[in-house]
C-alpha cells in the first residue's frame, strides 16, 4: 500500500513524526487484511471477532519527509491459537525507513480471547508469503 506524506504528518522540520509510522502501519495492515477478504466490519459482524494490537516492537532507520511516497509492506510471520504476528516495513523507493513487529490478538465482541476461525486462519496463512 502506498501512502503520501502530508504536512499534517510532519514536525516543524518537515520530518514525519514518529507515531505516524504506527498509523501508516495500521492502514497498511487494514488494507492487507481487506485484500484477503478479511474486512474488520465483516469479521465483527459475521465471525464475532476483532483483532487488537497486543505488542509492538519498532525500529526507525531513516526519516520520511514531506511529500515522500511511501510503500507499506506487511507479512504474517507466525500463529498461535488466538493470535498472530506480522512484520511490517515502510520503504521510500529502495530505502527501508521503518520496521516493526506487531502481535495481534483475536478477541470476541465482549473483549475475551477467541480462537482464530478456520477460514480466517487459512486466509492469513495464504498471506504469509507477502
Amino acid at each position: 500500500m502506498q501512502i503520501r506524506v502530508y504536512y499534517e504528518d510532519t514536525d516543524a522540520g518537515g520530518i514525519v513524526y514518529y507515531a505516524n509510522y504506527l498509523k501508516y502501519a495500521e492502514r497498511g495492515r487494514t488494507e492487507w487484511l481487506r485484500a484477503r477478504r478479511l474486512e474488520n466490519g465483516v469479521l465483527r459482524g459475521e465471525e464475532g471477532i476483532l483483532f487488537v494490537v497486543r505488542r509492538v516492537e519498532a525500529d526507525y532507520h531513516k526519516p520520511a519527509r514531506l511529500d515522500d511516497l511511501l510503500d507499506v509492506r506487511s507479512r504474517v510471520t507466525g500463529f498461535r491459537n488466538a493470535s498472530f504476528s506480522m512484520n511490517q516495513e515502510i520503504w521510500r523507493g529502495d530505502e527501508k525507513l521503518f520496521r516493526m513487529r506487531v502481535d495481534l490478538a483475536c478477541i470476541d465482541i465482549n473483549g475475551k480471547p477467541a480462537r482464530l476461525p478456520g477460514k480466517v486462519r487459512k486466509a492469513l496463512e495464504d498471506g504469509q508469503s507477502g
